[in-house]
């Protein structure tokens, strides 16, 4: 029964978001407590939401102040080259824009930590898209997906937690998939081109000075991300690029050599859309690139101050809420000395910390009600159950398919502490060693960061200004090819 109810509140969570009917935050509190009380445990719920939230706690406080450390780079200037660079790259070509914001989010994703990366490539991507008028389903697919294969790096968390859980060494579990993770990375800059391809054929093709042309009046925007247009540092030009003005003419137009124009409606407009930032759209210009927040002169000591804040993660000299709240703390000291400046930097990431953080709570009552009433236990050992005996000497590839659910409807240290060692015990009774079934393991991950379990990606929605469930229905198909992707390469190879 247990088995019955825990996929039937999955199921009814992934319903409801996805079709709209209930807010993320909303679905992830209510749902666990009715089915709770529907299976009789509804006067422990106290207890499983507090084991939940304190499980979850140092994953808020990482999420909180990674916000403030890198909304602060981002206003002091420190990833502009970047943006120029991307800029110069894409040349306002939305295929360029696709498949730089893959390149950017694989770079980003070599910290380990999702959140950076969606960060950093938001940040970087998202005026171009708008400016544009693409599809932000596209760039935060496209970015999720990449960030899925790079998150197996053995810093990244999955690959640590396997070798944990099989006591094995995380570098005989990871060096040897890199040709797979390599197909997999490979797969994802195909479909960043593709979707690329698609968004060109939509929209056309711009000249970089058509697509960044200053409009007659501007409004301000706010480069804090997320949410709300209020406060945060207003900008009306895109980083590192000088607008360019036609006496009051400046329009976007569609270069004539570019196929397929269109307006992009019906089903290939951009599901995000909503009205009413419709009327914004066309003065929304980026980041400033002479906004009062740079800190040209500190350049070199923030770039030094991130290098040293991601060795000390890589290297697990701290835990990581403790590194980022110490690197936030002293990026607002040195950059903005005095205390009103201090607060309105806060003040201006307040609405991405609040809608992340309230959301990683939200979940912890979902990964509370579901491990504390046995559900997720249940539901593990009926998936390993229903494994024919005859799939015992391939369980390395069964692990990889049962990889792409599991990780998706659970979170990370559920599938690899509760569920791999049952997998692995099952393999070496067909003589399939515990190396082969903690590679196949990972093959999952580019599709479990897409997992509204993941707090990573309410980072990327909220700055995106994404609706999860869009999100979801556009993302998932293509995460699971690009996870099928990784798992066919690996027994092509050998490793699995």
């Amino acid at each position: 029964m247990l088995t019955i109810l825990g996929f039937a509140m999955i199921a009814t969570f992934l319903v409801l978001i996805m079709t709209k009917k209930m807010s993320p935050i909303a679905a992830l509190v209510l749902i666990p407590a009715l089915f709770c009380v529907a299976v009789g445990q509804g006067a422990q719920l106290g207890d499983y939401v507090i084991e939940g939230v304190g499980n979850l706690a140092p994953t808020a406080a990482m999420l909180m102040f990674a916000i403030v450390y890198f909304g602060v780079m981002i206003d002091v200037g420190l990833f502009d080259p970047i943006v120029r660079g991307i800029l110069k790259f894409c040349r306002a070509d939305p295929m360029r824009i696709v498949v730089g914001t893959a390149v950017l989010a694989a770079i980003v994703s070599l910290d380990g930590d999702g959140s950076t990366t969606f960060m950093i490539t938001v940040s970087a991507m998202y005026p171009l898209y708008k400016r544009l008028k693409m599809s932000l389903v596209v760039m935060t697919g496209v970015a999720a997906t990449a960030n899925g294969v790079m998150n197996t790096l053995p810093w990244g968390g999955p690959t640590a937690r396997a070798a944990t859980a099989l006591k094995l060494d995380a570098s005989e579990i990871f060096v040897p998939m890199i040709p797979a993770l390599a197909m997999g990375l490979l797969a994802v800059f195909v479909l960043a081109y593709v979707l690329g391809l698609r968004e060109r054929k939509r929209l056309g093709m711009l000249t970089l000075d058509e697509a960044l042309a200053r409009e007659p009046e501007q409004e301000t925007v706010s480069t804090g991300g997320g949410g709300t247009r209020g406060g945060g540092t207003s900008s009306t030009a895109a980083a590192g690029t000088a607008a360019v003005g036609t006496g009051g003419e400046d329009r976007l137009r569609k270069d004539t050599s570019a196929s397929g124009g269109g307006t992009g409606t019906g089903a290939d407009a951009d599901p995000t859309a909503d009205p009413a930032d419709e009327a914004d759209d066309d003065d929304f210009q980026g980041l400033d690139p002479n906004r009062s927040t740079l800190r040209p002169k500190l350049y070199w000591f923030n770039a030094g101050l991130t290098a040293a804040l991601l060795t000390a993660m890589i290297m697990e000299l701290m835990p990581i809420p403790v590194l980022f709240l110490l690197g936030a703390a002293l990026a607002l000291t040195v950059n903005f000395p005095h205390m009103p400046d201090q607060r309105a930097r806060i003040a201006a990431h307040a609405d991405n910390v609040l809608n992340v953080s309230g959301m990683v709570f939200a979940a912890a009552v979902f990964t509370g009600v579901l491990t504390g009433t046995g559900m997720v236990e249940n539901m593990a050992d009926w998936v390993v159950g229903a494994v024919p005996d005859a799939m015992g000497p391939h369980m390395a590839i069964v692990t990889g398919l049962l990889s792409l659910p599991l990780t998706y409807f659970m979170s990370n240290d559920g599938f690899y502490f509760g569920v791999l060692p049952v997998l692995a015990e099952a393999g070496a009774a067909h003589g399939v060693s515990p190396l082969e079934i903690a590679r196949a393991s990972l093959a999952g991950q580019a599709l479990h960061m897409s997992s509204p379990l993941v707090p990573a990606v309410y980072v990327l929605v909220g700055m995106a200004k994404v609706e999860f469930g869009d999100h979801t229905r556009f993302t998932v198909k293509w995460a699971i090819l690009t996870s099928l992707v990784v798992l066919a390469a690996g027994v092509l190879f050998g490793i699995m």
